[in-house]
């Protein structure tokens, strides 16, 4: 099936939009109270069985998420991360699918990047090819 015109430019505006994500030092909120001996992780919201970490492009987008949900009030700490340390590193290493939602109280403003091929690493992909996964693993038992 040939992509539409349209598909193609939307294509080639997200793989634009993730390029800048990629070089962009982007605020995230850090998460509950840790534990004794633990440090705090950062903001994350599942849904659908996919964990977000939530991500804000600057002060204003996090108070505009603040006040969204009633806690406008309260002192927000957060970390600045650089987007592709999220993508590349955080996101494989929360252990399940994980997502980035980036300004989500922005709404049709803000960006959602899913673990999908293309956008993290294969291997944490959740549309990564499984079958493919399982003849590497059978290739290398058999050095």
């Amino acid at each position: 099936m040939l992509d539409t015109p349209e598909a193609v430019a939307r294509k080639r505006e997200f793989a634009r939009l993730l390029g800048e994500f990629r070089r962009t030092a982007v605020l995230v909120p850090l998460g509950g109270e840790p534990g004794p001996g633990e440090e705090r992780g950062l903001l994350t919201a599942d849904f659908n069985g996919i964990r977000f970490i939530l991500a804000f492009s600057d002060e204003q987008a996090l108070a505009r998420y603040a006040q969204a949900r009633g806690e406008f009030v309260r002192e927000w700490t957060y970390r600045t991360i650089l987007g592709a340390r999220l993508l590349d590193v955080a996101m494989p290493a929360a252990g399940v699918p994980c997502g980035v939602a980036l300004d989500c109280a922005d709404g049709t403003d803000g960006m959602v990047f899913p673990p999908v091929r293309g956008i993290v690493p294969d291997a944490v992909a959740v549309d990564r090819d499984v079958a493919d996964d399982e003849r590497a693993d059978d290739e290398g038992a058999g050095r």
